[in-house]
C-alpha cells in the first residue's frame, strides 16, 4: 500500500464552559482527511492489527455500539480517520492517568472535513494528547514505528505540569460532588470555589479563612512552641542557636539526647534525631542550617512521629510514621539496597501523586549523618543479614485515624486554635496514639499551615480519608451551594435589552449586579467597560468578583460556539429565538458550519441545558422551535407571548405552568388557575419610551416580548409584581456611563 498523506488539523479550539457537545470543557478539532476520506479503516490493509497492537486497551472502548469491543467492531466494519483519532487521543489520556470517556466526531457540510471533540480537563494536556495521537495514527496507517511509552510519558509530564496538585484536586473534587462550581485562578493551585459573593478561595490546603498572622506564627517553630506551652500544650524543651558550639552547649543544658532541626523547614528535611555526641550535634547543625534561616535544638521525645489533620477545630485524619531499615546481603552497597528494598515500593515516586518519596541520599544529608553515626556511608556494603537504619522517623503515611485517643485529638485541636489556623497539620511524637498524651511524655513538635493531604488521601497502609470533603464542608455549610443567581439570555432579538432590564430589576431588588452584554460590562448601574462584553471572558470576570451577588450575561450563539458558557449552571436561562444564522450577515456562525435557523437549535439549547433543577427556563412561546426546548429543562419553565390565549400558553397553564402575556394593555403574570396578576401598563409613558428605545427589533411585537421575557425572569427570581411594575416604569433604555 502506498504511503498516505497526513490528515490536516485545520484548527483547534478549547471550549472552556458548557457547549454544544457537553456540560464539561472539551477540545474541538477541525480535521481535513484529504485522501483518507476514501480510505476507512477496513480499506487500509493491516491497519487495524497495527493500531490494536500499539494500543491493546482500545478493546475496552464501547463506542456507539455500547459494549466492550464496540470500537474494534467499528474498525472492522470500516470507520474514518477522524473517529479513530478521537479514540486514540482518549486512550493516551487514559494511559497517562487522566481518565477520559467522552468523545464525538461529526462530518460537516464539506466533504472530508470533520469536527472531532474529546473531553479535556486542561487545554495544554489536551493539545499534547492530540499531537501525540495524531502522530500515532499516521504511524499506524503508514506502517511506521511509534513509541507509545514515550507518547504517554509526554502526556503525563504535561499533566504533572498543568494539573492541580492532589491536595487541591481532592478539595475541588469534593466541592464538585456537592454541586459547588470552581474557577482556577492561576496556573498553580489557587482555586475559587463558588461564584461572586458566595465564593471561597483555596490554595492547596490553605483557605481564605487562614490567617496570615497564624501562618507566620506556624512558620516560626520557636514562637509556636512558646504559645503552645503557655496554653498548656506539651512541647519539647528547646532553644534557637546560631553556631555548632552553641548547639552543643544547649544540648547539654536541656539534656541529651536531642533533636537538631531548621526553625522554618518542612517535609522533615534537615532533621536529625536522638543525638548524644558532640560531633553529631555539630554536624547536624550544619545540615539544618542549609535548610532554613535558623536552627533549633530540642529535647528528644521518644516515640513515633504522627501527623494529625485538624479542620475547623476537629481532627479529621491521622497518619503515623515509621523507621526505615534495609538488610545487607554482603554484596550490594547501601545505595543499591535502598533502591532494591525501598525505592522499588510502587508507593514511592517523585511525582505528587505518590504517598512516599523516592529516597536519594545525595539530597538527604540527615540520612547520610545517620549512616555515619552507624559507621557507614552510601558506598558501604553491609554484611549479610545486617540491619541498617536509614531513616529514624518520618515516612508518615500509615493511617491511624480510628486509633486516636480523645486526649490526643484535644491537644491537636487546641494547638491549631492557639496558633489560629482553621486547617493545620499537627506533628506530634507519641509512643501510642491510642493512649493519653501526658502519661507517655508525648508532645507537639510542629504546627503546619497548608498541610499536604496526600498521606491521608493515599496512605501507604490503611484506609484513605475523605479530607477533601472535610475541607469543603468546613468552607460551605450544608445548605450553601457557593452560587449566586445567574441569568443567561440567549438568542438574537432584543437579548441586550432583556439582559439590561433584568439587571435593573435585580438592582432594584437590592442585589449588587454584574452585567455582561453587547453594550458593555456593568457593575450595578455603572458601565465600567464599553464594547461587546457578551462573551466568556467577561462572564468569568464577573463570576470572580467578590462584590457581585447576582450576574446577568447575554450569550450569543458565536460566543457559545467559540468558548462555551462562562458558568456551569444558571438560575434562569432565557431563549428568545433561533435567528442569527441567515447569510450573509453571520460569518462568525458560518465558520462553525452554522448556516440556517434549524442548526441554531443545538447551539442555543445549551442555555436551557444548564438551568439548575431548582431554576427556571424562560422561553418565547411564539417560536415553535424554542418551545420544543421546554422538555430539555431540568427545572421549571415559564412561557411568554403577547397573546394571553395562545394555544401554547393555555396548554402550559393547564399543566400547572406559569406564563407571561398581554391582555389589553397590561402585562399579566398567570399561574395555573389563579387570578392573573397585572404588573405593567403598556400604555404608560415610561413603557412607551422603553419599547421605543428598543429599536433593533426586526420582528413585529419584539419590543413588547422583551418586556415579557424580563418580567418572566424577575418573576422566576421571586421579585414581586409591584417591583417588576416599578422597574419597567423606571428603566432607561439608553446606556449611561
Amino acid at each position: 500500500m502506498s504511503k498516505k498523506n497526513d490528515l490536516k488539523l485545520l484548527r483547534t479550539r478549547y471550549l472552556r464552559g458548557p457547549n454544544i457537545w457537553t456540560y464539561r470543557p472539551v477540545m474541538e478539532v477541525w480535521l481535513d482527511l484529504g485522501e483518507l476520506e476514501d480510505f476507512p479503516s477496513n480499506l487500509l490493509p493491516g491497519f487495524n492489527q497495527r493500531l490494536t497492537a500499539l494500543l491493546p486497551a482500545l478493546v475496552e472502548h464501547h463506542c456507539g455500539v455500547g459494549e466492550r469491543g464496540g470500537f474494534i467492531q467499528r474498525l472492522e466494519e470500516g470507520t474514518w480517520a477522524g473517529h479513530i483519532l478521537e479514540h486514540i487521543v482518549i486512550e493516551l489520556l487514559n494511559l497517562a492517568g487522566m481518565a477520559t470517556g467522552f468523545g464525538q466526531t461529526r462530518s460537516t457540510s464539506q466533504r472530508g472535513i470533520y469536527r472531532m471533540v474529546f473531553r479535556a480537563r486542561d487545554e495544554q494536556v489536551g493539545r499534547v494528547a492530540l499531537q501525540q495521537g495524531h502522530a500515532l495514527l499516521m504511524a499506524a496507517i503508514n506502517d511506521e514505528p511509534f513509541d507509545v511509552k514515550a507518547a504517554v510519558e509526554a502526556v503525563r509530564t504535561q499533566i504533572d505540569d498543568c494539573y492541580l496538585g492532589p491536595s487541591t484536586a481532592a478539595i475541588v473534587g469534593a466541592a464538585t460532588d456537592r454541586g459547588i462550581p470552581h474557577i482556577r485562578l492561576n496556573e498553580g493551585n489557587l482555586v475559587q470555589l463558588g461564584y461572586g459573593a458566595a465564593q471561597r478561595r483555596i490554595w492547596t490546603a490553605e483557605t481564605d479563612k487562614t490567617s496570615a498572622i497564624a501562618e507566620g506564627i506556624a512558620g516560626n517553630k520557636d514562637l509556636t512552641k512558646t504559645l503552645l506551652k503557655a496554653c498548656g500544650v506539651p512541647v519539647p524543651e528547646g532553644e534557637v542557636v546560631d553556631s555548632p558550639e552553641a548547639a552543643w552547649d544547649t544540648a547539654q543544658d536541656i539534656g541529651l539526647p536531642v533533636v537538631v532541626k531548621p526553625l522554618d523547614g518542612n517535609h522533615g528535611r534537615g532533621v536529625s534525631l536522638e543525638l548524644s555526641e558532640r560531633a553529631d550535634v555539630e554536624a547536624a547543625f550544619k545540615i539544618a542550617e542549609t535548610e532554613g534561616s535558623d536552627v533549633i535544638v530540642e529535647s528528644f521525645i521518644p516515640g513515633d512521629e504522627h501527623r494529625l489533620l485538624v479542620v475547623g477545630g476537629k481532627v479529621v485524619a491521622a497518619a503515623r510514621g515509621e523507621s526505615l531499615c534495609i538488610v545487607g546481603n554482603g554484596r550490594d552497597s547501601i545505595v543499591q539496597l535502598i533502591n532494591d528494598q525501598l525505592n522499588s515500593d510502587p508507593r514511592r515516586g517523585d511525582a505528587e501523586e505518590f504517598p512516599l518519596e523516592t529516597i536519594i541520599l545525595d539530597r538527604e544529608p540527615a540520612m547520610r549523618l545517620l549512616l555515619e553515626r552507624q559507621g557507614l556511608s552510601a558506598e558501604s556494603v553491609p554484611s549479610d543479614g545486617q540491619r541498617v537504619l536509614v531513616q529514624r522517623n518520618g515516612n508518615v503515611a500509615i493511617d491511624c485515624t480510628d486509633d486516636v485517643h480523645p486526649d490526643v485529638a484535644h491537644a491537636a485541636s487546641l494547638a491549631a486554635r492557639v496558633v489560629g489556623l482553621d486547617i493545620a497539620g499537627i506533628d506530634m511524637v507519641v509512643t501510642d496514639v491510642s493512649k493519653p498524651l501526658l502519661p507517655q511524655r508525648g508532645a507537639v513538635v510542629e504546627v503546619n499551615a497548608g498541610p499536604g493531604l496526600l498521606m491521608h488521601l493515599k496512605p501507604a497502609e490503611g484506609l484513605p480519608r475523605p479530607v477533601g470533603k472535610a475541607i469543603a464542608d468546613h468552607l460551605f455549610h450544608e445548605d450553601e451551594t457557593g452560587r449566586v443567581p445567574i441569568v443567561g439570555v440567549a438568542g438574537s432579538h432584543g437579548t441586550t435589552q432583556i439582559a439590561r432590564l433584568v439587571a435593573w430589576l435585580l438592582h432594584l431588588s437590592g442585589k449588587h449586579v454584574g452585567l455582561g452584554c453587547r453594550e458593555g460590562l456593568f457593575l450595578g448601574s455603572r458601565r465600567i467597560e464599553g464594547g461587546d462584553r457578551a462573551n466568556f471572558e467577561a462572564g468569568q470576570r464577573l463570576l470572580m468578583n467578590r462584590e457581585v451577588d447576582a450576574v446577568v450575561l447575554e450569550n450569543g450563539a458565536a460566543s457559545i460556539l467559540n468558548d462555551g458558557l462562562a458558568y456551569d449552571r444558571c438560575s434562569v436561562g432565557v431563549v428568545t429565538d433561533l435567528h442569527g444564522a441567515e447569510a450573509p450577515v453571520a460569518p462568525a456562525l458560518a465558520e462553525h458550519d452554522i448556516h440556517e435557523p434549524a442548526q441554531m437549535f443545538k447551539v442555543l439549547r445549551t442555555q436551557v441545558d444548564v438551568v439548575l433543577s431548582d431554576g427556571v427556563a424562560v422561553l418565547n412561546a411564539s417560536d415553535e422551535r424554542v418551545l420544543e426546548m421546554a422538555e430539555l429543562c431540568d427545572g421549571e419553565v415559564i412561557l411568554y407571548d403577547i397573546d394571553h390565549q395562545s394555544p401554547a400558553l393555555v396548554a402550559h397553564r393547564a399543566k400547572g405552568g406559569r406564563t407571561v402575556s398581554v391582555d389589553g394593555h397590561h402585562v399579566l403574570l398567570t399561574h395555573n388557575g389563579q387570578v392573573p396578576v397585572r404588573c405593567a401598563d403598556l400604555n404608560s409613558a415610561a413603557a412607551r419610551r422603553m419599547t421605543a428605545g428598543i429599536a433593533d427589533q426586526p420582528v413585529p411585537g419584539s419590543s413588547v416580548r422583551c418586556l415579557l421575557a424580563a418580567a418572566g425572569v424577575a418573576w422566576a427570581l421571586g421579585i414581586s409584581p409591584e417591583l417588576i411594575s416599578a422597574g419597567l416604569e423606571t428603566f432607561a433604555p439608553s446606556t449611561q456611563k
